[in-house]
């Protein structure tokens, strides 16, 4: 195997982990049916969820910094055996009805699985492509986004029909898929060889620049910097906005639907739900991969502002919607530049720290994943707990107009960031 065809198999297979470790984005196909069998509010299983992301945020800033002793390879592999774990375990805490060990199992040990996977084939993958960061990291992180996509209309549907419903034994054969999926695609992943340069390739002056501070610049000056906060502020504000659909999106459907016309089944709404999630996954996909390669073109933070600033004016149309068609389609979008954020922080995170610092500073900047994974569907679900049985039609307004101030506030703090490397202190 050439070095070229090497590098390419190592990112299809980065993006086949992704695609698995992403089916954690289907959480609201099962958000409603969890409720109603096991009588738990919205947000004590909007929790179970939310956990996940967290720990994916705090294993991912773990996982850059063991990554260069460790390797990729155990640290993939690792993480796609606690995920597929993390189901199982969350099977037998639905059949023990036992909602902390759901908590354990789904949000800690699952998401500790989905750091080290998520931020290992990132990392890998980018070293092999200095000469298309945005675009390889687009692609890889796009797995991602597909993976609710693959869950929603293909995993769970199907165990779904096989177990005529049964969350126990659906949740524990979908462990084990995953993990005959994702341990393979975690075996795979390995460094490029010392000084790799792909043929025909010609540093520009942006990167031999970053290449000359690289071996100067300091962890401790990186993450203490106020660009690397900058940073994070509009990767947690983007994430936190976002999330409060891939959390939500299939009830607040349904609520819609039902609104518009009661005489619905809830095999029906449930259907409607899942099609919206698995459209919008594809947008939440496509954009990584969309705004990542933008990115390469017209420079990251401008991305970032164009990401910010139309989310915001769709927010704001949002509070004026009530057609659930119109709904989905601006979901679509708002995951689409959910999406695009991660397509881009990586490439940023390189051209602006090194490729050296890269697997710690970006999982350092992951950890805003962990803090918008929490604020945003909880703030959601709380919004929904108190008006559902009060004023239901407030729901959808209280929750898109603190969108909108999250994506106001982001936006400006975007247009205070540089394109340029962080140079060391004289």
């Amino acid at each position: 195997m050439t070095k070229k065809s090497n590098r390419w198999f190592i990112a299809i297979m980065g993006t086949l982990l992704q695609v698995v470790l992403g089916t954690v984005y289907a959480w609201s196909f099962f958000q409603n049916t969890i409720i109603e069998t096991y009588e738990w509010s919205n947000v004590q299983t909007m929790w179970i969820f939310s956990l996940a992301i967290l720990f994916l945020g705090l294993s991912a800033a773990v996982g850059g910094i063991i990554l260069p002793k460790y390797g990729p390879r155990k640290l993939a592999t690792l993480g796609a055996i606690l995920y597929g774990s993390g189901y199982m375990i969350s099977a037998y805490a639905m059949y023990l009805q036992n909602l902390p060990l759901f908590y354990i199992g789904f949000g800690v040990i699952g998401g500790t699985g989905l750091g080290l996977g998520y931020v290992t084939p990132v990392a890998t993958a980018s070293k092999w492509f200095p000469d298309k960061k945005g675009f390889i990291t687009g692609m890889v992180v796009m797995g991602f986004g597909l993976g609710a996509l693959f869950m929603s209309k293909v995993i769970a549907p199907l165990f779904q029909n096989l177990t005529a419903g049964d969350l126990v034994h659906m949740f524990l054969y979908m462990g084990i898929v995953l993990m005959i999926i994702g341990i393979p695609a975690g075996l795979s992943m390995q460094n490029p060889p010392e000084n790799f340069v792909p043929e025909g390739y010609t540093p520009s002056v942006q990167e031999s620049s970053a290449q000359q501070t690289e071996q100067t610049l300091t962890v401790k000056e990186s993450i203490l910097s106020t660009k690397f906060w900058g940073m994070w502020v509009i990767f947690f504000l983007n994430i936190s906005a976002g999330i409060m659909f891939i959390g939500l999106q299939s009830p607040m459907m349904q609520d819609l639907l039902k609104a518009k016309d009661y005489t619905l089944n809830q095999d029906t709404l449930v259907t409607a739900g899942g099609t919206l999630i698995a459209i919008s996954s594809l947008f939440n996909g496509f954009g990584r991969f969309l705004w990542g390669g933008l990115s390469d073109r017209v420079g990251r933070i401008q991305v970032f502002r164009l990401i910010l600033g139309s989310q915001l004016l769709v927010f704001i149309l949002l509070i004026f919607t009530s057609n659930p068609w119109v709904f989905g389609v601006l979901v679509c979008y708002v995951l689409l530049c959910y999406g695009g954020g991660f397509g881009s922080m990586p490439s940023y995170v390189l051209d602006v720290f090194s490729a050296r610092l890269m697997p710690i500073v970006y999982g350092a900047i992951l950890t805003a994943w962990s803090l918008g994974g929490i604020i945003g569907p909880q703030i959601a679900a709380y919004i929904k707990d108190i008006y559902q049985h009060v004023s239901p039609e407030l729901i959808g307004t209280k929750t898109y107009m603190t969108g909108a101030i999250l994506l106001g506030i982001g936006f400006i703090v975007s247009l205070t960031l540089t394109n340029k490397p962080l140079e060391t202190k004289k």
